[in-house]
């Protein structure tokens, strides 16, 4: 699989929106980890609307919301250095809106970083306007970290070890399986580049890569069934452009290891979302529609960002269709 230089990177700087909330807070905490892990520095915006020229804002509102910010900001800040100690870190006022403050600071190579909800600042992002506003007018990778803590139980290695001679079998048993997996939805030529991504963040963190295509049997049965014997067939054929980005894959990352399920489903969305209770990390190419008509994120991209049990990971694609 070849890197294109031009495309994402998840090697850039990041920036976070916080508003003071422990969904915040959640999401400064997973930046910091990540800024760590990429040693590159971290920028935590607060968006104060200030300069937007709201009429019912009076100058003690200015005054009051610029005092906020600097609380806001401070706390984030303390947060930050305490999960990930001697990163660079900066911290930002910005008088704007939501997505411009966000979408600015992250610039051409960056990574935006928001929690799901708020009030009525960076972290209203499920429900209201200003998250889907981010994910769709961006250029870069923006992650969602979820309100709710979630832990999931580590897999227990059993062992026998009796001397010195079984050291080596511990050793390995301790190996034997990574610390986190990161899931990515793989369905044709245009996940390429989040399966990409996602084999990075998962290199970096030492983690599994778990490719994840779904057969959508009830949308496919009545235009192509004739065309197969065997509802196998079917999902053979439904699965191949995804199995060669894989094979790829694992040709250019050999220490990656790489998991890879095909499940036929009624819902793509139910059993992604159902999938990432195993994963640490999900990573999605958030397909946006070129009509001006409807929703501008697809509806498999609204289930998840709602209803993932983990940090979603979007890369920006353009619907073709």
């Amino acid at each position: 699989m070849q890197t294109d230089r031009r495309g994402l990177t998840l090697d850039g700087p990041l920036a976070v929106g916080t508003d003071g909330t422990q969904d915040a807070h959640r999401a400064v905490r997973w930046a910091a980890s990540e800024a760590r892990s990429r040693g590159r520095p971290l920028s935590i915006v607060h968006a104060t609307r200030t300069g937007s020229g709201h009429p019912r804002l009076t100058a003690r509102g200015v005054h009051q919301a610029k005092d906020r910010a600097v609380e806001v900001l401070d706390e984030a800040a303390d947060l930050a250095r305490e999960t990930a100690p001697g990163i660079t870190l900066s911290t930002t006022a910005c008088p704007y809106g939501t997505s411009a403050c966000l979408l600015g600071e992250a610039a051409h190579d960056g990574t935006v970083v928001v929690g799901t909800r708020g009030h009525g600042g960076f972290l209203a992002l499920l429900v209201g306007s200003d998250a889907l506003r981010v994910a769709a007018r961006a250029h870069v990778p923006v992650v969602v970290v979820p309100g709710r803590e979630r832990s999931r139980p580590a897999e227990v290695v059993l062992v026998a070890a009796r001397d010195e001679r079984d050291r080596e079998p511990v050793r390995l048993a301790a190996r034997s399986r990574p610390a986190e997996v990161v899931l990515v939805a793989a369905r044709d030529e245009r996940d390429r580049e989040p399966v990409r991504l996602a084999a990075d963040l998962a290199l970096r963190r030492g983690a599994a890569l778990h490719v994840f295509s779904a057969w959508i049997f009830l949308e496919n049965v009545g235009s192509m069934a004739t065309m197969f014997g065997d509802p196998a067939d079917l999902a053979a054929a439904e699965a191949a452009e995804a199995s060669r980005i894989v094979a790829e894959l694992r040709t250019d990352r050999p220490g990656l290891r790489v998991v890879h399920d095909v499940v036929r489903a009624a819902s793509a969305a139910a059993v992604l979302v159902a999938a990432t209770a195993d994963a640490d990390a999900v990573v999605i190419g958030s397909r946006r529609r070129s009509s001006p008509v409807g929703a501008p994120l697809g509806h498999v991209t609204h289930a998840v960002l709602h209803h993932a049990h983990c940090p979603v990971l979007l890369t920006p694609l353009t619907d073709r269709g």
